[in-house]
């Protein structure tokens, strides 16, 4: 049985991890690196990184407080967009949330080598060792050393600040605007990691204490004080140092202390700089642990990563694992040179962090109640998402190949050990799914409405059969609108060489046969019926301008017959992608023996005109209609739900007794087997379709129609109200 964390993290504790996440390398190192792309504008670009990462933190203080569980980002965004970009959020994240400590730790050592000579790589493992050992004591150990770290740090920090203020040379900010709005934006997009840890609070969210409380105060209150510590640093730097100095240095903060404080304040910024880092490190492993350890609750990873120690009661492996991690980064990768790589991704996650958050309040999922909510809703998290894109600009192309590289990496892990797995799927698909299968319910309703004006075309080659005209007449009059006619006309092949009006003067044995028989034929049925004949060189172009000039809307024709004499195969597929209609093609079979009806979809909602054809018919022949859905094996409990309320609500609109039936797909030839060939009726859509060409899965339901014995009816909508895009949106969705 899995077990729950400890939850002994209080405001103070939480506060200090999210400040120690955040003052460290990006305050400490990066100012000398965004220097060059900014100048004196990194003091602008600071603000505005801490304005930009508002949005996601407002939307991870919310979704904390619904779903207070290990895993922050992970557990968001795979709630809310699946298991897929769920594994490429932990992963990534996971990933750059260890790169991120091992940089700290690295990037830290420069300035305690400003007192000491040591090696920078011993002691940068020696001090990740002693955290991965704090860090599985436990979560209240981890978060009493975060508060005395944080606390002797900002003293140092306040030191710097109130010190330095006074010797600051204010002729300086004068040249804030020189590298333009465009500097100001990269540098924004390099120091925006500096804010990142204000979410890690998050991933902790199982272990605070009255989280609907403590966590958006700890995010919102970190994140004010740490930017105003950033914009008050990075003034005092700009204002002591001379920009080129400054770029090149390695110890910025340092080299600013010793300007204006001497000796004891270069000791006081190196204990605070060897503090952050640490801290930054600390919180880091921290954080980043409980992303393995939930994708491992959620079946994304090995069951191991989600054992918590009895002892300790912390994810022993999962610290265990990000730990060893982060020693491998130290010990074999140039961490400050792809620093960005991380930077990059981290804006990526806080993008989709904001879409998740749309994704929860969309889809009105019934579990999702938390106790604050972000202001300004959707503007906040679409104002996020879109200027978290535009950052991701600024990053350069080796950061966003790399950001890629990560993404791929991911979905090859989903792909080979989760997807076998995991059926789960987010609260958007839920959403969409939902919308769509109601506004296909809703075009159904409309299309079954016996008011609607539908103008209805028979088309007959020349000797056509009694049996097929008969069955088209009798499929055209229930679709045919109350006191509305039907159209019936024969279209008849001359040669080339024989003019047409000639032609059209003759009577054949054929045409006087026709005519007879329709009178005897429409005589039968209830509804007017219109026909004539029409001579071409080319019926099935005749047949396509006769749509066109009649207005029509569905076209019947009889399935395999031919209009011409042609060797380029199917007669009638090629009417269908020449006339600007629905067109249905029928099997010549009587339709009073038949018993059931049944309709099949090779995915997503039913075509609304299919089940107008088999609510119709039915109707006129006093037979049964049957539903009938392939399943895929994988799909999820939800969307089996979801498919079952689908079908109940479908059947509410018919007129005559119905059923669904769910079968696996890979059953659908014995499902359509079990019933009596001669008395019953496929409706499906036709084999050319888009269907046919949008899920692999298709390929299996068209192969079991196109072996059974069944008569049949094949369907094919031209007019789609959402078009190809919203056609596709239905399969994917269903």
């Amino acid at each position: 049985m899995a077990k729950d964390l400890e939850r002994d993290l209080g405001l103070l504790s939480v506060v200090a991890i999210s400040i120690g996440a955040m003052v460290g390398s990006g305050i400490f190192i990066l100012p000398a690196l965004a220097v060059k792309d900014a100048g004196a504008g990194i003091i602008a670009a600071y603000l505005l990184a801490g304005v930009l990462v508002l949005p996601a933190a407002l939307s991870k203080a919310e979704m904390a407080t619904a779903m207070p569980e290990a895993g922050g980002t992970y557990v968001y965004i795979e709630r809310s967009m699946g298991p897929l970009l769920g594994t490429v959020s932990g992963l990534g994240t996971w990933f750059s949330l260890s790169f991120k400590g091992a940089l700290a730790l690295v990037g830290g050592v420069p300035y305690l080598v400003l007192l000491f000579d040591l090696p920078i790589r011993p002691v940068a493992i020696t001090l990740a060792a002693v955290l991965i050992l704090v860090n599985i004591l436990g979560a209240e150990q981890t978060g009493r050393l975060q508060i005395g770290i944080v606390a002797v740090m900002l003293v140092a920090i306040g030191w710097f600040v109130a010190g330095g203020g006074p010797a600051v040379n204010t002729a300086t900010y004068g040249g804030m605007w020189e590298y333009g709005v465009e500097g100001i934006f990269a540098a924004t997009g390099l120091v925006f990691v500096s804010f990142a840890g204000v979410t890690k609070i998050a991933s902790i969210a199982e272990e605070v204490e009255d989280p609907d409380r403590v966590i958006p105060l700890g995010m919102l209150g970190s994140l004010a004080f740490t930017t105003l510590l950033y914009v008050l640093v990075v003034a005092v730097v700009v204002g002591v140092i001379p920009l080129d100095q400054l770029a090149g240095s390695t110890t910025p903060i340092a080299d600013a202390a010793e300007a204006t404080l001497g000796t004891a304040g270069v000791a006081a910024v190196v204990l605070a700089a060897i503090l952050a880092l640490v801290s930054t490190a600390n919180a880091g492993i921290l954080s980043s642990s409980r992303y393995p350890f939930a994708m491992s609750r959620d079946g994304l990873a090995p069951d191991l990563l989600s054992t918590v120690s009895d002892r300790f009661g912390t994810p022993v492996t999962a610290i265990t694992l990000t730990g060893g991690v982060m020693l491998l980064l130290i010990l074999f990768v140039p961490i400050l040179e792809i620093a960005k790589l991380a930077s990059a991704f981290k804006i990526l996650v806080f993008a989709l962090i904001n879409v998740a958050l749309i994704g929860f309040r969309e889809s009105d999922a019934p579990d999702y109640d938390p106790s604050f909510e972000v202001p300004l809703y959707p503007w906040t998290p679409i104002f996020g998402t879109l200027t978290g894109f535009a950052l991701l600009t600024q990053m350069g192309l080796i950061a966003i190949v790399g950001a890629v590289g990560i993404v791929i990496a991911s979905v090859v892990w989903y792909l080979g050990y989760v997807r076998p797995r995991v059926t789960r799927e987010g609260a958007i698909k839920e959403s969409v799914r939902r919308s769509i299968g109601d506004r296909a319910l809703d075009r159904t309703e409309e299309t079954l409405d016996e008011t609607a004006e539908t103008s209805v075309l028979v088309a007959l080659p020349e000797g056509a059969s009694r049996q097929s005209e008969a069955t088209l007449l009798e499929v055209g009059a229930a679709l045919s609108p109350t006191d509305s006619s039907l159209s019936v006309v024969q279209f008849d092949e001359v040669p080339d060489q024989q003019p047409l009006d000639y032609a059209s003067g003759v009577q054949s044995p054929d045409d006087l046969e026709f005519e007879c028989r329709t009178d005897t034929l429409a005589a039968a049925l209830d509804t007017p019926v219109e026909y004539g004949e029409l001579v071409s060189h080319h019926p099935e172009r005749a047949v396509a301008n006769a749509v066109d000039e009649r207005g029509v809307d569905v076209l019947l024709v009889e399935r395999g017959a031919s209009f011409e004499d042609s060797l380029l195969g199917d007669s009638i597929d090629r009417i269908r992608k020449q006339a600007d209609c629905d067109t249905i093609a029928v099997d010549a079979q009587p339709l009073d023996a038949l018993e059931t009806i049944t309709l099949i979809t090779t995915r997503g909602p039913y075509d609304p005109l299919k089940v107008r054809v088999g609510n119709a018919v039915a109707t006129a022949t006093g037979t049964d209609l049957q539903f009938l859905y392939p399943l895929d094996e994988r799909q999820s409990a939800e969307e089996r739900q979801q498919l079952e309320a689908y079908h109940d609500d479908l059947l509410d609109l018919c007129d005559v007794p119905t059923e669904r039936t769910f079968v696996d797909r890979d059953d659908l030839s014995a499902a359509m087997d079990a019933a009596d060939n001669d008395r019953t009726l496929l409706i499906h859509a036709s084999n050319g379709g888009l269907s046919a060409r949008t899920s692999n899965d298709n390929g299996t339901t068209q192969s079991a129609i196109q072996d059974s014995n069944h008569a049949s009816m094949e369907v094919d909508t031209k007019r789609h109200p959402g078009g190809v895009v919203g056609r596709l949106l239905e399969r994917l969705a269903f």
